[in-house]
């Protein structure tokens, strides 16, 4: 079997196409290398498995359609795995029309070349900030999503009413998962867990948005991987799942935990809560765990001394 993988050398990407590849499938990647956090950083997600021979990989991006029929025409592809976007909230805010261009255009030019090279078969990374401030927790697939607070969130949201008429009107095999916070090794350098345990490490202030009360149910990369997997295996007709731990972290115990596993304290920057952020995000994992056998399995502070094993062995790169 074949797999494209588009954003192949971002965080989850990068675990995506060395998981496919370590049980010996060919893996095609796309990566546009998007200037948001260094190139250098995602050449290091990559190098593991950069020369493996069953790896094809482009450097292109997913709005180029001339590239993608390249693509397709050079390769026999199977799936799709479709993880590129323009990633983060607050960002968003101010580049609307980027986010929009990127991560609904993106996607309607992978749907198209898909449907022009007779390939019927997408996983699509969608995110947990499609519920927005929902109240009822924790979130269920079945819950209404019609009232996103970002454009990075309203962004998904509209990709996956695309991927939905793409399975209805050409009979596409389309799953849109719904990630919940994904945290681990190779994780961006603008999330949370990344950024504060950068901080802390260097004696630097770090930003405390709201009393420590938000909330989120931060997923490990590896339940991530085997959510996709079971995924993939149950690809079939259209349907959206949540991927997450099922376990709510607030912001007090986040900072707290790795403060722990560090050794050093945080000095604290108490800021209001930004435009955008959702307050909680808690998935309802039962009928991925139903219908797709998900079972995820990691500790936060287990997690959390893995992410911090990884940033100690690669702090320098990441400090540059």
């Amino acid at each position: 079997m074949s797999i494209l993988v588009t954003g192949a050398a971002g965080f989850i990407g990068s675990h995506v196409c060395e998981h496919y590849l370590n049980r010996g499938f060919e893996v095609i990647g796309i990566d546009n290398f998007d200037p948001f956090y260094s190139k250098s950083i995602k050449k290091e997600n990559v190098e593991p498995f950069i020369n493996n021979s069953k790896l094809h990989f482009y450097e292109s991006d997913i709005r180029d359609s001339g590239t993608l029929q390249r693509i397709f025409s050079e390769n026999n592809v199977d799936h799709v795995i479709h993880l590129a976007a323009k990633a983060g909230v607050r960002p968003s805010i101010d580049l609307i029309e980027e986010y929009y261009d990127v991560n609904v255009n993106g996607t309607l030019s992978l749907l198209q070349s898909m449907k022009a090279n007779n390939v019927n078969k997408l996983l699509f990374a969608s995110s947990s900030s499609v519920y927005g401030n929902n109240k009822k927790v924790p979130f269920s697939e079945s819950d209404s999503v019609d009232n996103p607070i970002s454009p990075y969130a309203a962004s998904k949201k509209s990709a996956e009413l695309l991927c939905h008429v793409y399975a209805h009107l050409f009979k596409f095999d389309i799953t849109c998962l719904r990630f919940f916070t994904v945290y681990g090794p190779r994780q961006r350098p603008d999330l949370a867990i990344h950024k504060f345990t950068r901080l802390i490490d260097e004696g630097s202030l770090i930003s405390f948005y709201g009393d420590g009360s938000t909330s989120r149910d931060y997923t490990f990369i590896d339940d991530i991987v085997q959510g996709i997997d079971a995924a993939l295996i149950h690809l079939k007709g259209f349907n959206i799942y949540n991927l997450g731990e099922s376990n709510v972290i607030d912001l007090k115990t986040l900072v707290k935990t790795i403060e722990n596993v560090l050794g050093k304290k945080a000095i604290i920057n108490q800021l209001p809560l930004p435009a955008g952020d959702v307050n909680t995000t808690f998935a309802d994992i039962s009928k991925a765990k139903m219908e797709l056998g998900y079972q995820p399995t990691q500790n936060f502070e287990k997690g959390i001394k893995e992410f911090v094993k990884w940033y100690n062995s690669s702090k320098s790169l990441l400090t540059q």
